[in-house]
């Protein structure tokens, strides 16, 4: 396996922790004083965007590894599995959500835009590969 794809696990958990301080921000901080928990969430989806692809960026722009652009559409694809993957069965299992709420987050026509975390997620190591590093 090619040194990027592992680093690539390795920075997801970057990510992973990244979105859950994130939410966390959210849910203590100014989440409570917006009072609006729909402007919350969509708020919460833009900061998670603009940190995912703040640390794709370092990511790619530090790492040793060499890497195509059809490394990049891998590892989008691996971080966007392993992202639904963890969602579902974190939320669920350990957090006990029932699975109706999990999905109510994808439900764009009521505001629920977490989707676009997911296509950052998944697009956001070709982009930055190509245009920004």
């Amino acid at each position: 396996m090619k040194s990027i794809y592992i680093q690539a696990i390795g920075v997801w958990i970057v990510l992973l922790i990244l979105a859950i301080i994130n939410g966390a921000i959210r849910n203590g901080v100014y989440g409570p004083r917006i009072g609006n928990e729909l402007l919350a969430h969509q708020i919460s989806t833009v900061t998670c965007i603009v940190l995912f692809l703040t640390a794709m960026y370092a990511f790619l722009k530090f790492t040793g590894a060499e890497y195509t652009g059809h490394d990049l559409l891998i590892i989008g694809f691996m971080w966007l599995v392993m992202t639904i993957v963890f969602e579902f069965l974190f939320g669920h299992y350990v957090m006990g959500n029932p699975w109706s709420r999990l999905f109510a987050d994808y439900n764009i026509l009521e505001g629920r835009v977490w989707s676009l975390v997911l296509l950052t997620t998944l697009g956001g190591p070709y982009f930055v590969g190509k245009y920004l590093v």
